[in-house]
């Protein structure tokens, strides 16, 4: 009798990656897991340097599904809608650049595999090695690093935990992780924001050595050195009492069922022409308003 395989929804937003989108495309497309199917669900946001164009190539590829959006909204926007399209058993969030190594999928799905997690970080923090070098902003590095280990304290302090890398782009848990809960944010602090509520249902990450290799600004990074870090400290205190879920939402991936879904069209969204509710926060990254939105594939 053959077992049922193990799906895994891996959500990759992009915007203007067109360097590095197609590498990981075709890695994320190759990859052979023992007993694992991996559907690529890819979030493109009207990117302007050409990766729209490339990411569409891929749309008629078995497993790979591909959401047009008609404008940037920000990383956790983007990630948000990839989660109303995911129909795996595990989810994992892929960034567009090189940052992260594909090849080390096995070591952040391995305790969800055995069952000894429901929720698994791929932690970029080693002792004795700082997290970001830029050779052409050594100042910035520094900050950065710095704002890390001050940011990961006040997170452990506020949600009780002792984790070394709660912001990391490597998120990796069950599904039903997050049935029915209310996410709001669209920039970077959405990374805070599923940590946060995650930790507060009880899903306790467990965190796995990676590989890290950070980019810098001359090669396309777009955290905003004084913007996000006002948004992280929002966070913080915001999603520490913010309810967990929204009535009658439904669960994530419900609008498809989670069979074979290995030849999925192009699927193009509605029109975000209407601003969402801010935070009270600049979390919010309108076109308009913005004239250089941020990465939906950079991480901090």
């Amino acid at each position: 009798m053959r077992l049922p395989l193990t799906r895994i929804s891996v959500v990759l937003p992009v915007y203007n990656e067109a360097p590095t989108v197609a590498a990981i495309l075709d890695q994320v497309t190759a990859l052979d897991l023992p007993g694992i199917d991996v559907e690529l669900i890819v979030v493109e946001s009207n990117s302007t340097d050409g990766s729209r164009q490339i990411v569409q190539r891929y749309a008629g590829r078995p497993g790979v599904k591909v959401i047009l959006q008609d404008a940037p909204r920000g990383k956790g926007a983007a990630v948000r809608e990839g989660f109303e399209h995911a129909t795996g058993d595990i989810v994992l969030i892929q960034d567009g650049d090189l940052e992260y190594r594909v090849e080390e999928y096995p070591i952040v799905l391995a305790p969800l595999l055995a069952g000894d997690a429901d929720f698994v970080l791929g932690c970029r923090w080693a002792p004795g090695k700082a997290m970001r070098v830029f050779p052409e902003a050594r100042t910035k590095s520094l900050v950065m690093n710095a704002a890390h280990v001050v940011f990961t304290g006040m997170f452990n302090v506020v949600y009780r935990t002792r984790l070394r890398d709660p912001f990391t782009m490597y998120k990796v848990f069950r599904r039903s992780c997050i049935d029915g809960v209310a996410f709001q944010s669209n920039r970077f602090d959405f990374d805070w924001e599923l940590v946060a509520k995650l930790v507060r249902l009880g899903h306790i990450p467990v965190e796995v050595s990676i590989t890290y290799e950070a980019r810098g600004f001359d090669h396309g990074k777009k955290v905003r050195f004084f913007r996000d870090p006002l948004t992280w400290m929002v966070a913080l205190a915001r999603f520490r009492f913010s309810p967990l879920h929204a009535p009658g939402k439904a669960r994530p991936g419900t609008a498809q069922a989670a069979g074979d879904a290995r030849a999925e069209p192009v699927i193009t969204l509605r029109t975000l022409g209407a601003r969402p509710e801010t935070n009270g926060s600049s979390d919010s990254a309108s076109a308009g308003e913005d004239p250089e939105p941020e990465s939906l594939g950079a991480t901090q």
